[in-house]
């Protein structure tokens, strides 16, 4: 009966493949087990065939061990199919069941004739975390009819999932997540009706917007796993989900337009794993306490809470995971209630406002290793051993970090950053830490030994603190684990003497900024996965060596070598995925280096470069910032500049040597933010496809040779905020504007050196909105995140070059045209303008009263005009006023006196044969007695909180101090001034 049985075996392996030549050969492979059907072998070898493997890349587990992409190297023709590694056989039939090509390292395309198609019985297909190179599901994926698992997760699929996965009726695990795949109503609810087996629905990424969410209400009442993160879920989702008998994991999370409610009944749900965060479905702690009482993982990242949770995180006993993070809850940490969830290994609070101290071991307690609150004089419980995960970033906590802490035997991940803690770092005595996060705190002292033993540690961050003494990085040695090191921003002081044979073969990212630096760390030519590295402020000189070139070609996407001392040439840019390139603030000469194509920041500000632009630039199609001002670069700007448009943010070229036109070539639907082009020797007119630029916030033309009258159609630009042409060939009047709001945002507003005529333009002082009402209540900076925008401006009669720009200063500079009539006292309006110049120009007329209601004004030019009458004596009212200059006029009468007025200088009235009183030696008559003051004299405060006292009332004392003391503030994380003097006009 055997022998029959494999007669007929025999037979059919024959007639299913025509090119049976031996059936001794085949007779041979079973009788010795080998059981893999001719054609299943040659469509997997096929299939294989048609891809390129990338053998080099690996990826650790969670469990510790290091999977490599090698799935299909011990595939050969030949060979028993059902040997080959992730190959499932039926065992009777040789058929291929299940074929796993998890992280197999497969690049290229999946096409809808694949001889993956022709392996009809297959039961279990994972594909995962491959590269098929925005290849589509195709609808063929359907004819698998016996399939109960398919797995194409993180794959680079792309566009519209068919309605042919409904045909699968026997799956019972589906995960499409995380690849660029959408799908609609009609084809979900087809999955929906037709896979009623299904137990894990994971769609993690996938674009759903336009599901609408009753279709869940549908699924399967056997489904055990809904991973929807991420879907683009809108509309209110239906209660009934949390119903569902066998459903143990729920993922929401970041569908930010998600709605809904948990259920109001009396019932007990089987979940244990549900994720809310960052979705607006409501959360009561009641109701979830009540109902949920199979929960260990809960989050709840920002999300939308109703009424207070405190009362109801005891009745979680059974929890192990909790985040609460992004809640804007405060007050005190209630330690009591987290450390008696006696199951509790992970607690996120992050980004919350918590404020106080950690609880400190009580010696006195009868407990053993019991937590001690001294600020309320209760214990809150135990020391919590079991914790593996403590996230606290963002909040305010203050006072020192607990020794126990550091003491915890199974810690794995600490996030202490972003808070107001002070004093030493403590020891670490756990093996087990991976991650330490104490950056942006106020910690001193030196980093301790501890932290040089942990030898798992993965991620370290200490950046930001005041951290001090020298560190030889050979100290680092034994951490061979490392993968983020972050020391920037302290004051400490890296040496690497004995460093020759050390190496950090996972090294990623190494930030050392502002860490006295002299030399390039050599040890990085061994360091072939690096992505990031940031070697800014500090005192490395020379040129760039080399080696540094060739290291980590394949894998750097982030290099910062700014302000340094560094010098020479940097022609030969290596790096094929570079994305960020800063070498600002050195001394580079030579021609400009063009980095990849994949660069989209790119500066290199403040060096001596020379020469014009080399054509390549045109391939760096992704840049979003391109700063190279404060060089040497001549010739013309190349016209596909403006082809970056659909990505340029910032296009900053001031200072430099260019001329030419401006490119012309700006499409509709640009981003252009910041266009500055200040100071080289650009002629001819403004494009007008300036126009196009509907983003633009910054346009800064001044110092060039531009021609042609005032565009007025710039007026319509909504985001236009700083506009200069100073020092142009701008001509004739200004006019009236042609739209119903122009400059609407505008706040420094320069057109000086040029040659405007005609009255001043008092219809477009009327609609200076943003110089009338403030709708900013927080100190901001214009152009905040990857790019700080600069700008140079005159400020009481220096030329200042602002590094960072408040989004609260205004200035109006008309000065050195030839403007005539009389001075419109609707300007009064502009109760936010901090500099007002119209020196030197023909204007007459008297000095509007108005402008005493100009309370923000801290300087006011009018000198070198034909302005007649007395000073007002409301501008006594300009409390903050500090460099006032009328000199130059046919000004008569007596000085105001008192407060501001009494620090000015005989050479702001000079050249007023009329004028009298203090400072001036020619004294009133009998009926000329000085105004006196409105107000007190002690109320010298800006009344947006700066106080004048402070700078010794300007230039009363001789001294220029009062160079806007306000703006004068030191960057938290750079040591740059917000601005810096350039030269006195």
């Amino acid at each position: 009966m055997g022998w029959l049985c494999l007669l007929f075996l025999l037979f059919t392996t024959c007639q299913f493949n025509s090119t049976c030549s031996s059936s001794s050969n085949s007779s041979s492979s079973l009788s010795s087990g080998h059981l893999c059907h001719p054609h299943d072998s040659f469509a997997l070898l096929q299939f294989k065939n048609s891809f390129s493997i990338d053998t080099t890349s690996e990826r650790e587990l969670y469990n510790g061990t290091t999977l490599y992409s090698n799935s299909t190297i011990t595939w050969q023709k030949g060979k028993d199919c059902c040997t080959w590694s992730g190959v499932t056989c039926e065992k009777m039939t040789g058929h291929v069941i299940g074929l796993n090509l998890q992280f197999g390292g497969l690049q290229g395309n999946i096409h809808s004739n694949s001889s993956l198609f022709s392996l009809g019985h297959l039961k279990r297909l994972d594909l995962s975390e491959n590269d098929f190179r925005g290849s589509p599901i195709w609808s063929k994926f359907g004819g698998f009819v016996s399939m109960t698992h398919l797995d194409l997760f993180d794959s680079n699929f792309s566009g519209p999932i068919p309605s042919e996965i409904s045909h699968l009726s026997n799956l019972v695990s589906l995960n499409l997540s995380y690849s660029f795949v959408r799908l609609d109503t009609l084809n979900f609810n087809r999955i929906v009706q037709n896979l009623t087996n299904l137990k894990e629905l994971q769609l993690y990424g996938v674009d759903m917007s336009s599901v609408v969410p009753n279709s869940f209400k549908n699924l399967s009442s056997s489904l055990t796993t809904l991973g929807l993160f991420n879907c683009h879920l809108q509309g209110k989702f239906p209660e009934s989900i949390f119903h569902r008998p066998n459903l143990r994991l729920v993922d929401l999370s970041y569908n930010y337009n998600l709605t809904g409610s948990l259920p109001n009944s009396n019932w007990s749900s089987p979940i244990g794993t549900l994720m809310l965060s960052q979705t607006r479905i409501s959360v009561d702690w009641h109701r979830l306490t009540r109902n949920f009482k199979s929960l260990r993982a809960l989050y709840l990242s920002n999300c939308s809470f109703v009424g207070s949770y405190l009362a109801f995180v005891g009745n979680l006993t059974q929890i192990m995971e909790l985040d609460l993070s992004y809640n804007s809850f405060g007050g005190q940490i209630p330690w009591s209630l987290f450390l008696n969830l006696e199951s509790l290994v992970y607690l996120g609070l992050s980004g919350n406002n918590y404020v106080g101290q950690f609880p400190e071991v009580d010696s006195n307690s009868t407990s053993i290793s019991s937590l001690y609150d001294f600020s309320t004089q209760q214990l809150v419980g135990p020391i919590p051993r079991h914790l593996t995960h403590l996230y606290l970033y963002g909040n305010q906590l203050n006072g020192t970090i607990p020794s126990w802490l550091g003491s915890l035997p199974s810690l794995e991940a600490l996030d202490l950053g972003s808070n107001q803690l002070s004093g030493n770092i403590i020891d670490f005595q756990s093996r087990s830490l991976k991650s330490l996060y104490l950056d942006d705190n106020k910690l001193h002292g030196l980093i301790p030994r501890s932290i040089f033993e942990l030898d798992n540690l993965q991620n370290l961050y200490l950046s930001s603190n005041n951290l001090s003494g020298t560190v030889e990085f050979e100290k680092f040695s034994k951490l061979q684990s490392l993968y983020v090191l972050y020391l920037s921003s302290n004051h400490l002081s890296l040496r690497f003497n004995h460093l020759s044979n050390n190496s950090w073969p996972q090294l990623s990212t190494l930030a050392l900024s502002s860490c006295n630096i002299s030399e390039f760390p050599y040890f990085l030519r061994a360091s072939p996965n690096l992505d990031t590295l940031n070697l800014s402020y500090n005192r490395i000189q020379g040129e760039v060596p080399k080696w540094l070139w060739d290291v980590a070609k394949d894998s750097l996407h982030y290099l910062d070598l700014s302000h340094n001392f560094l010098k020479g040439t940097a022609r030969h840019l290596r790096w094929k995925n570079l994305e960020y390139l800063d070498l600002r603030t050195n001394s580079l000469q030579g021609e400009l280096p063009i980095p990849s194509p994949s660069t989209f920041f790119f500066s290199m500000s403040n060096n001596q470069l020379t020469g014009e632009m080399p054509p390549t630039i045109c391939s760096l199609t992704r840049l979003e910032i391109l700063d190279l001002s404060h060089n040497k670069l001549s010739g013309k700007i190349h016209q596909c500049i403006g082809n970056f448009s659909q990505s340029l943010s910032v296009l900053d070229l001031r200072n430099n040597k260019f001329n030419g036109v401006i490119p012309g070539t700006f499409s509709k639907g640009n981003v252009l933010r910041n266009l500055d082009l200040n100071g080289n020797q650009l002629e001819g007119l403004l494009p007008p496809t300036l126009l196009t630029c509907r983003e633009l916030e910054v346009l800064d033309l001044g110092n060039n040779k531009i021609q042609g009258t005032f565009p007025n159609w710039l007026e319509s630009l909504p985001k236009l905020q700083v506009l200069i042409l100073r020092s142009n060939k701008f001509y004739g009047e200004i006019g009236i504007p042609e739209t119903k709001f122009p400059f609407q945002k505008l706040r420094i507003m320069d057109l000086s050196y040029n040659r405007f005529s005609g009255l001043l333009p008092t219809k477009y002082f009327e609609h200076l909105t943003a110089m009338t009402n403030s709708q900013e209540h927080e100190l901001k900076y214009m152009g905040e995140g990857y790019y700080q925008d600069t700008v140079e401006v005159t400020i009481k009669g220096f030329e200042i070059e602002m590094v960072k720009i408040q989004t609260f200063f205004t200035t109006i500079d008309f000065s050195n045209n030839t403007f005539s009539g009389e001075i419109s006292k609707v300007i009064g309006k502009l109760k936010l303008l901090k500099g007002l110049n119209f020196s030197h120009n023909e204007l007459t007329g008297t000095i509007p009263s108005s402008f005493g209601d100009m309370c923000n004004l801290e300087w006011l030019d009018l000198s070198s005009n034909r302005l007649f009458g007395d000073i007002p004596e409301q501008l006594v009212n300009l409390t903050s006023l500090e460099k006032f200059n009328v000199s130059k006029n046919r000004l008569v009468g007596p000085i105001p006196h008192g407060k501001q007025f009494d620090t000015f200088e005989n050479d702001s009235y000079s050249g007023n044969v009329g004028l009298c009183g203090i400072p001036l030696a020619k004294t009133c008559g009998p009926h000329q007695s000085p105004p006196s003051s409105f107000q007190q004299d002690g109320d010298l405060e800006h009344e947006n909180g700066f106080d004048w006292k402070v700078v010794l009332m300007g230039y009363a004392s001789g001294v220029v101090i009062g160079i806007s003391v306000g703006y004068l503030v030191f960057s938290n994380r750079t040591p740059d001034w917000l601005v810096k003097v350039v030269g006195i006009k």
